[in-house]
């Protein structure tokens, strides 16, 4: 069954789970030099990019808690729907493209039980890109109460690192944190025959919030 937050969780922000290899070495960069600015003119030099980027990591790595809408199935992803295809086996393919600015942490799309996480090595070109593709990405594969659901997070030209949350056999609720693809990427959610989908190409998602099925 879908969840939802607390109203006292909801306004909280966290940082991703996976962000610390690029974040720690920002902010201990950026916090060394705004030490040494009153005097070092190199490092007070240093300390304005070394803020802003420290700032942005934040930004970039923020993980917000969220309420989960009601529905069958919800978004895996923040970002903007970039196509829906006929797939294979009578599927729908739902590609979400994230960008730099969005939300880089993605969600179970239902309720289930993980049945395989599988990593595939590939190239990094971007995420827009028809030859994504064959990018470094992970497949996920879900047992809900709608058969099996498959889900792929896919690297783009600056996300080089997927960082899966759970194993296999791991339970799951609607809406739970699974994973994070650092900065832009893409998600592709493959949907049963018999899903109708309500999403149009060019639409923004919020992962865990924005219903994917047709009601």
């Amino acid at each position: 069954m879908p969840h939802s937050q607390t109203s006292a969780s909801r306004g909280r922000v966290r940082l991703a789970r996976g962000a610390s290899p690029w974040l720690l070495p920002t902010v201990a960069t950026a916090a060394l030099s705004l030490a040494r600015s009153r005097s070092s003119r190199r490092a007070a030099a240093l300390a304005v990019p070394a803020t802003a980027l420290a700032a942005g990591m934040l930004w970039f790595f923020r993980d917000p808690d969220r309420e989960i809408t009601e529905g069958r199935v919800v978004a895996p992803a923040d970002g903007v729907v970039q196509s829906i295809m006929p797939w294979h086996g009578g599927r729908t393919r739902v590609a979400i493209f994230m960008s730099p600015l969005n939300v880089h942490v993605n969600r179970a799309p239902l309720a289930g039980t993980v049945t395989s996480v599988e990593h595939i090595p590939g190239g990094f070109v971007p995420a827009f890109n028809k030859e994504s593709e064959n990018n470094e990405r992970v497949v996920w594969h879900l047992d809900t109460e709608l058969g099996d659901i498959e889900m792929v997070q896919i690297a783009g030209a600056v996300a080089r690192r997927i960082v899966p949350y759970l194993p296999r056999g791991s339970k799951v609720e609607q809406g739970d944190r699974i994973g994070l693809i650092r900065f832009g990427s893409r998600v592709d959610l493959y949907l049963p025959e018999g899903v109708d989908v309500a999403l149009e190409v060019g639409q923004k998602t919020v992962a865990g919030v924005t219903r994917v099925d047709r009601g």
